[in-house]
């Protein structure tokens, strides 16, 4: 009977077949240990010489690693083993061989192990990562449901610039030109009046010619976008949302947090409110604190790290200077220099996983935000119909998948929680 590594617990002191791909091989003598994988968890087989005939014996002292394998045997309780389980093997089949494997347990380069991603993903780090980022994008998807927000499936092809021109990744479409999509903002913001909560899950980019651990030129980002929201509730749909899924992981993802070594003490106090500080107040902090900037420069990494090594929580920034945000951020009437916009940086120094604020719905002032912007109007018309048509307050944000996996996991580079990173030196596997 062939089963599941994950359903072992079921068959106690049954014979079963094991099919898996062998991560190490070891022996005492007269006994011998493989340990196999086969996407549900990690199985130590045990296999005694003086239990099996001669050629199973040697079909286990030639199993390589990656080698594809069967393994039958019965299964033993054994809290000891990795799972609590482990195989008293009578059968050894080999199913398919593989090479002398690439990756060994010693130090690798970067450079090797991003040239051999397609390989790397099978590590107990790596599935580790990409376990934790399913759930994550599994309790997104979960908290918009239970939410009542409607999934909007926005272009990955557009003709509008949604962020910073400087940004773009152009391509001919027809004769005519085309961008790759920065973000779903804008469709998603067509799509409130006809169901008030909506949101948007994709890949988006962005050619920034950066090779900080934060960035990536194609990376995920969820964008909720919500009717009759203003800043303050956009700030607090924002903390709902990440302590949700903070709190899904530290319940779901328990054993991958332990394969990442990552001490969640900080994680289990993510709970709402966390704190706000202005822009104008961040400065003064800054400046305080050492730093050079200016008011009216955007807070750049160092800032963010600075920032937070005063805060365990993640930490609101918001009313930043309109110069330093996009065309589409509402003007703050109390203060016309700024904008009605937040970034909410996390803590340990993994910076901003949010960038939101509330949408400038008044036509005039957008139309003339366009204009300062040097923006081709033609291409915004149907954005501009929005405010023509009914036009109202509406707020919303987005999440970058990577970077907040990367803090939840408390890994340093985000290339290592996506399957297959693109990078602005690396297009390839």
């Amino acid at each position: 009977m062939m089963v599941e590594i994950r359903q072992l617990g079921e068959h106690v002191g049954e014979q079963v077949t094991i099919c898996g791909w062998v991560e190490a091989t070891r022996g005492h003598g007269k006994v011998a240990f493989t340990v196999v994988r086969d996407g549900t968890g990690v199985l130590q087989g045990v296999l005694l010489k003086a239990g099996v005939d001669d050629a199973t014996w040697e079909a286990q002292q030639s199993l390589t690693q990656e080698s594809l394998v069967a393994l039958t045997g019965e299964v033993k309780e054994d809290a000891r083993a990795p799972g609590g389980y482990e195989l008293g093997v009578t059968s050894v089949e080999l199913l398919s061989g593989a090479d002398e494997y690439p990756i060994q347990p010693k130090e690798h380069g970067v450079d090797f192990l991003l040239d051999h991603r397609h390989l790397w993903l099978r590590s107990s780090m790596q599935r580790a990562g990409l376990r934790v980022r399913a759930e994550v994008e599994q309790s997104i998807h979960d908290f918009m449901y239970n939410n009542d927000f409607v999934r909007i499936d926005t272009p990955i092809l557009t003709g509008a610039i949604g962020e910073h021109a400087g940004t773009l990744f152009e391509t001919d479409y027809f004769g005519d030109s085309a961008y790759m999509a920065q973000t779903g903002q804008l469709y998603v913001e067509a799509a409130c009046p006809a169901f008030r909560r909506v949101y948007c899950f994709g890949p988006t980019f962005r050619a920034e010619k950066s090779k900080t651990r934060r960035h990536l030129t194609e990376f995920w980002m969820v964008e909720p976008e919500v009717a009759f929201a203003d800043s303050n509730a956009n700030m607090e749909l924002q903390e709902q949302f990440v302590s949700y899924i903070v709190e899904r992981a530290l319940e779901r993802c328990q054993e991958e947090l332990k394969v990442l070594e990552r001490d969640t003490a900080l994680l289990e106090q993510v709970k709402p409110p966390f704190p706000r500080m202005s822009y104008t107040r961040a400065v003064e902090r800054l400046q305080e604190l050492g730093s050079d900037i200016e008011w009216g420069r955007d807070l750049g990494a160092a800032d963010e790290a600075m920032l937070m090594e005063e805060h365990d929580l993640p930490l609101f920034v918001h009313d930043y200077p309109k110069e330093a945000k996009a065309f589409y951020m509402k003007e703050n009437p109390d203060d016309p220099r700024t904008v009605l916009c937040d970034d909410l940086l996390a803590p340990e120094g993994y910076g901003e996983i949010i960038g939101g604020s509330q949408r400038e719905d008044d036509l005039n002032l957008l139309e003339s935000r366009i204009r300062e912007e040097g923006l081709p109007e033609e291409a915004y018309a149907w954005y501009l119909d929005l405010r023509r048509y009914g036009t109202f307050p509406h707020s919303g944000f987005g999440l970058g998948v990577e970077r907040t996996v990367a803090w939840i996991t408390g890994r340093h580079h985000i290339r290592e929680l996506i399957p297959f990173p693109r990078l602005m030196n690396r297009l390839y596997p």
